[in-house]
This record gives C-alpha cells, sequence and structure tokens, in this order.
C-alpha cells in the first residue's frame, strides 16, 4: 500500500461506517435505484483543501456493491458530467453490470463528487424558478448572451452563499477530485485504483494517472476529452461534432420520410432554425401549463442527439409537435437532461457541473468569449438564433483561479497500460478526441463505429463488452487495430 502523503495519513487510515443508503438519496430517481437489495453506503471524510489537511473537511457519499466471490479489487466508476450523482450510477450498474462480466470479479463503488448528490456541502447555485426559466442553461450553451457584469458577478456571490462559501467553490475542481479518489482507493483497502469514467470522467481519470501514475492498475475512458486543447478548441470541436451529429440525424430523417426539418439534408439547419427562433419571442404551449423556450427547444435537440437509437426519434417526433405548435416531447426530453422532477425541483448536477467547470476552464474577458462563441456556432450553426452575439464569461468572478493547466496529463512516466474507447459518431466527445487522449497517455485505443456519446455504460456491444472484461479482468489490452460496432 503507498505512503500516505505527508499531513494525510488520518484520511487515508480511515475506516468507513457502511450501512443502508436510503439517506444517501437526493432525487426521487435516486431513492429507486438505491431500494435495491445488496447495496451499502458510507461516508467518506476528506480535507476541504488538501494543502490545509488541518482546516475543514467535507463529507462524500460513497456507495458499494460487494462482489459475490473474491474480488480483483475494487472498480470505482465515474458517470462523467462532470458531477452526474456517482451513488446513484453505481447502484443502477449493479443491475446490469453482468454484461460486462465483472459483478463477480470487483467491489462495484461510486462516489458523489465533492459539491454534488449526497456529498457536503452541496452546490447550489440557482433557484428551481431560475432553473425553470434556463438561467443555468444559458451559461452552459449560450454564453449568458444578455448577462451583464452584475449577472456574472452575482452568479459567483450566490453559488458561494448557497454551497457554504467561496471556500468550498474554489475547491471543486478536477485536481481536488483526482486526490478524493486517492483517498478513496486507500480506504477501499486497494494498493491501486480501478478505475472506469466515461465522458467528463475521462479528464478526471487523466488528471488522476498525471498526479498519481504509480497508483493505478487498470483504467477504462470511454468518450476521450483532448487534453491538449484549451477551453475555446475544446469547445468548437465538440460543437462541430454536435453539427456532425445533427447532419446524420437530419440524413436519417429524411431518408425514413415526413421530416419535419425536410427531405434534404443540406437545408436541414436552416429548416430547424425556421422552427426554433421564432421561441425566442413566441414560446409554444407545453405539458402541465408550461412553454417550450428556445433555449430549452435546442438543449432538448442537443441531449437527443446523444443517442440514435433513442434520441433521434425524440427529436423527430419533438419537432413534428413543434410544428403543429405544441412543445410537449420537447420539454420533456428537456426536464429530463435536467433531472427536473414531478414537482417542479432540479437535481443539484447541473450546478455542480458550473462549478467543476469554474474551477478547470481558463478564464476569459467578454471580447474573448465571445470569439469563442462565435467559433463554437460557426462550427454548429443549427444552434445559431440569429441575433448578434455578446457573450461573458460566467466565470469571470469565481473566487478562485482555476486549477487545471492544459495541456495535462502529458508525459505521464510510469503509467500501466490503460484503455481509451472511442465512437466513431460520438456528439460530445468527438472521435479524433479520444484518439489525442490515447497518444497523450500511451493507451490502447479501442474504436467503435456507432452514433452515439460513449459505449461502455450503454451496454449493447458484446465486442465492446468483451475487451472491456479481458482488459479490466486479465489486463489484456485489444489490438492496435481493434474496431467493434454497435
Amino acid at each position: 500500500m503507498p505512503t500516505p502523503p505527508t499531513g494525510l495519513a488520518g484520511f487515508y487510515e480511515q475506516e468507513l461506517d457502511y450501512g443502508a443508503c436510503k439517506d444517501f438519496a437526493v432525487t426521487e430517481a435516486d431513492a429507486k435505484a438505491l431500494a435495491i437489495k445488496g447495496l451499502e453506503c458510507a461516508w467518506l471524510t476528506v480535507p476541504l483543501d488538501y494543502e490545509e489537511p488541518t482546516g475543514k473537511t467535507i463529507e462524500l457519499g460513497v456507495l458499494r456493491v460487494r462482489a459475490d466471490g473474491d474480488p480483483i479489487g475494487s472498480l470505482v466508476l465515474n458517470p462523467g458530467g462532470p458531477a452526474a450523482p456517482g451513488v446513484s450510477f453505481a447502484a443502477k450498474m449493479a443491475t446490469t453490470a453482468g454484461y460486462l462480466k465483472l459483478y463477480n470479479d470487483f467491489d462495484l463503488v461510486g462516489f458523489d463528487m465533492r459539491g454534488t448528490g449526497s456529498s457536503t456541502p452541496a452546490v447550489d447555485c440557482f433557484t428551481d424558478a431560475e432553473r425553470d426559466d434556463d438561467e443555468l442553461l444559458a451559461s452552459f450553451l449560450f454564453g449568458g448572451e444578455t448577462w451583464g457584469e452584475d449577472k456574472t458577478r452575482q452568479v459567483a456571490r450566490t453559488c458561494a452563499k448557497g454551497s457554504g462559501g467561496d471556500e468550498v467553490i474554489s475547491h471543486l475542481g478536477s485536481r481536488d477530485t483526482a486526490r478524493d479518489m486517492d483517498v478513496l482507493r486507500a480506504v477501499l483497502g486497494d494498493s491501486q485504483l480501478n478505475f472506469m469514467g466515461a465522458s467528463y470522467g475521462t479528464r478526471l481519470g487523466a488528471v488522476y494517472a498525471e498526479m498519481f501514475p504509480g497508483h493505478l492498475r487498470a483504467m477504462v475512458l470511454d468518450g476521450g476529452m483532448d487534453p491538449n486543447l484549451g477551453i475555446s478548441d475544446r469547445m468548437v470541436q465538440q460543437y462541430t461534432g454536435f453539427q456532425r451529429s445533427f447532419d446524420a440525424w437530419a440524413t436519417a430523417c429524411a431518408a425514413a420520410g415526413e421530416c419535419p426539418v425536410g427531405d434534404d439534408p443540406a437545408q436541414a439547419t436552416a429548416k430547424f432554425q425556421q422552427l426554433v427562433r421564432p421561441l425566442i419571442d413566441d414560446p409554444v404551449p407545453g405539458r402541465a401549463g408550461r412553454e417550450l423556450t428556445y433555449r430549452s427547444a435546442v438543449e432538448a435537440v442537443l441531449r437527443s442527439l446523444y443517442s440514435q437509437k433513442v434520441g433521434w426519434p425524440a427529436i423527430t417526433q419533438g419537432l413534428t409537435e413543434l410544428a403543429a405548435g405544441r412543445g410537449d416531447s420537447l420539454l420533456a426530453a428537456r426536464d429530463g437532461s435536467q433531472e427536473r422532477a414531478g414537482d417542479g425541483s432540479y437535481s443539484q448536477f447541473l450546478e455542480g457541473a458550473l462549478a467543476t467547470h469554474c474551477n478547470d476552464r481558463e478564464r476569459f474577458d467578454p471580447q474573448q468569449e465571445t470569439q469563442m462563441r462565435k467559433r463554437m456556432l460557426q462550427a454548429a450553426p443549427f444552434m445559431d438564433d440569429g441575433r448578434e452575439l455578446q457573450a461573458r464569461d460566467v466565470c469571470e468572478h469565481w473566487p478562485s483561479e482555476p486549477t487545471l493547466n492544459y495541456p495535462y496529463a502529458a508525459g505521464v512516466d510510469a503509467l500501466p497500460p490503460t484503455l481509451v474507447v472511442s465512437i466513431t459518431g460520438d456528439p460530445a466527445a468527438p472521435h479524433e478526441g479520444g484518439v489525442a487522449l490515447a497518444n497523450s497517455l500511451g493507451s490502447s485505443l479501442l474504436t467503435v463505429e456507432g452514433e452515439q456519446h460513449g459505449v461502455v455504460f450503454h451496454g449493447g456491444s458484446d465486442c465492446v463488452n468483451s475487451a472491456v472484461a479481458d482488459y479490466l479482468i486479465k489486463l489484456k489490452v485489444p489490438a492496435s487495430d481493434a474496431r467493434c460496432k454497435l
């Protein structure tokens, strides 16, 4: 077992007091997932600031599903987001992990990243009413296009007030979370970490590999983020992926007939704009007496691009309804992506994502932010609302400087064989990002042909499942030219 860093032995040597998981549920969906038999949960105590280990501490929710047999060790899962709830995710995986043949080989472990889910304190930046008005969405997808400096200052102030203070929201980045994972590794009794992360989880895994290369046994990164790109180039790469996937949906939609954006895929972006731009001034009625706005409609389509099997038909249905003057289906898709409950409350994970984002990304002045946003819309014109753009960096008044430099995870020494899985038609994590991540880490690359965001946690491919299981269990990496299909 590696020696704990100086001053941190008390954290690394703590014993988790496992018990029932019902108190770890934050949402209705969590409660349902955590009702599964055989789950055990505990609180992991970590320093708020690793440079001040005798100062404030925070509690992270941890879930474990014991292997039936003699496990190789623990397999720590991160579903991405960032800040997607890891405790309830691991609970759900416990019922489907058989497709990876892992249930008898590893204890499955999920944790709620600092500031999110059951972990305390948790991030709270926006009221439910503000979430309904797409205030949070404005900062992520639309660059705060109508915000002034007073608004970005208010967001930072409100986040701090609702989350425990400036010090709390200043320590919610990937480097702090990677250190939390190393404490978790030790507390689980593993001398080396087995980790599987998707989407943002690939950044977290890469940062952990950079900081603790000798502490890894195995690492699977699915839907890779290019560690060489700063925020501007990375967002342009991602929006290029969104447009490519939108065009692929439009082509399939046109071939199926009666497509709401017409039978000519080359005109799909223009037809889409004709459908959604009127919502800027005139929202349409939606379910439960609510209205579908422009921002909500675009987000619904964007998130639905993540899955060809489920999401693409939802886009077609939603836009067909929109053409008829209704927004029910698109509003439902939007609510699902933001985890809006039936009572109108929201989960915190997207607010946790904002905090992680602000601690990881470079700061831009309004001119730089506007230029970045213009490049993004040039890459994904279907998301262009046609108005003059003046954007602001929502993080410009965050109380701390970012802690992640670019490139990260470059030139890592003493790293064991690792595996990157990348889908050729991934809308949110374009394939070239996965290739770059594999090259940076010296990882094996498994290329998967298909249209979807991530594959390992979704199942559905015996080829992928077999390759991942062989790697995690036997440490056997795929051949250099290995390919699978969805």
